[in-house]
């Protein structure tokens, strides 16, 4: 039988071992004003050497008058209000992947405990969990390192926010161990599937859609919210400042939306790419005379200049489903049936690499945060630039 604590001064602590094999710390916070009774709270772990390191952190910060009161709230009585009132310098898409994230995963897993119960080693364990498939509210499956890794993002802003309003008096999700991060490799198009593509997707709005994408590494929510506005013909500059986000028609239906970073980009694209824009706008206003009163768009030439720049015969903008619907019956023709539209976002910033443009200028084009990112995702070395670089040397060994 454990022995009883004996009364305490604020800040003393007794140490025992629990039945089902956990030890336990109680420590004294003061006394109740209303009945004179000591007030204690109690802290556990694994080990006696783990909850005696944390019994003597917490009479040091009793005695220093910095102690914070373990809160009895739960996580998820926490996450709904964390979801709800600190989620205003978010992006929609942020606040409904942060939701769907917290509905899956952290919640049916750590819900019901309460915040200053939750310790690294239960956040550790669950995210074991998560990696070996059986954590979540319908298990399915092991999820991927990187998966893993947003959800605790997620967690950890989450208790992070807890700790400022001193809810907690530390972040528990800040002393996990994380599963590696494996990076797949990125799937380019090759050049002659590049060449194969551009000849048979036509030059309706899909078509030229997606060989404006291949061609200037536009993310494909950005090329459907263009609009002419930001086509400059004479300075052979294109204005990437939106993007088209599809929401639920009860919050909003289509909706232009800052960009991923927030932060707007001017890119200078090839000739051919102008020359494909110049020749679409021709199409539309031939397509504006056969529509008559069916056309859905722009008006005047005012209205023009707003209007989307890729569309369907009657002027309505471009779906991403149906955009993917075209592309995948093209990449099956060209052998390359498991393509993705966000491939060729990949192959444009591949295509560039390998024609000598640097990292910081396909930073730019593509709108990462920083070169670091970029370089990342894209420094492998392809075949034909080790071949151009083994040539450069050669070039140079024999000019010595």
């Amino acid at each position: 039988m454990p022995r009883k604590a004996k009364k305490n001064a604020q800040g003393a602590g007794t140490i025992r071992k629990r039945s089902d094999g956990r030890w336990e710390a109680q420590y004294t916070v003061g006394f109740d004003p209303a009945t004179g009774k000591q007030k204690q709270k109690s802290i556990y772990g694994k080990t006696q050497k783990e909850v005696r390191e944390r019994l003597t952190e917490i009479t040091t910060e009793l005695d220093d008058g910095t102690y914070i009161e373990p809160s009895n709230m739960t996580l998820e009585a926490w996450m709904s209000i964390w979801l709800e009132d600190y989620m205003f310098d978010k992006k929609w898409s942020t606040i409904k992947h942060y939701k769907a994230q917290a509905k899956a995963h952290i919640l049916p897993a750590l819900g019901k405990v309460p915040l200053s119960q939750l310790d690294p080693h239960r956040i550790q364990s669950f995210y074991n969990s998560l990696l070996r498939g059986s954590g979540g509210k319908q298990p399915l499956g092991p999820i991927s390192p990187k998966s893993i890794r947003n959800v605790h993002g997620i967690l950890s802003k989450c208790l992070s926010t807890a700790v400022k309003l001193e809810y907690l008096r530390r972040n528990p999700a800040e002393m996990v161990t994380l599963p590696r991060l494996e990076r797949k490799e990125i799937q380019p198009l090759t050049d002659a599937q590049v060449g194969a593509l551009v000849a048979a997707i036509g030059s309706d709005g899909y078509g030229t859609l997606l060989k404006v994408v291949v061609f200037t590494g536009l993310r494909l929510a950005e090329a459907i919210g263009m609009t002419w506005d930001c086509v400059d013909f004479e300075k052979r500059r294109l204005t990437i400042n939106k993007q088209l986000q599809k929401r639920p028609l009860a919050e909003g239906g289509f909706t232009f939306t800052p960009l991923k970073n927030g932060i707007t980009r001017v890119i200078a694209p090839a000739p051919f790419v102008l020359e494909l824009l110049k020749r679409w706008r021709q199409v539309q206003a031939e397509e504006r005379l056969k529509a008559g009163w069916e056309w859905q768009g722009w008006k005047s030439e005012k209205e023009h200049q707003s209007a989307f720049v890729f569309t369907t015969p009657l002027e309505t903008h471009l779906h991403p489903q149906t955009v993917y619907i075209h592309f995948k019956k093209f990449a099956t023709e060209i052998g390359a049936p498991n393509a993705r539209v966000h491939d060729l976002r990949h192959t444009h910033a591949v295509l560039s690499l390998q024609n000598g443009d640097d990292i910081k200028t396909v930073q730019g084009n593509l709108g990462h945060a920083t070169a670091a990112f970029t370089l990342d995702v894209y420094g492998h070395v392809s075949e034909r630039m080790k071949e151009d670089s083994a040539n450069r040397m050669q070039q140079y060994i024999e000019n010595l």
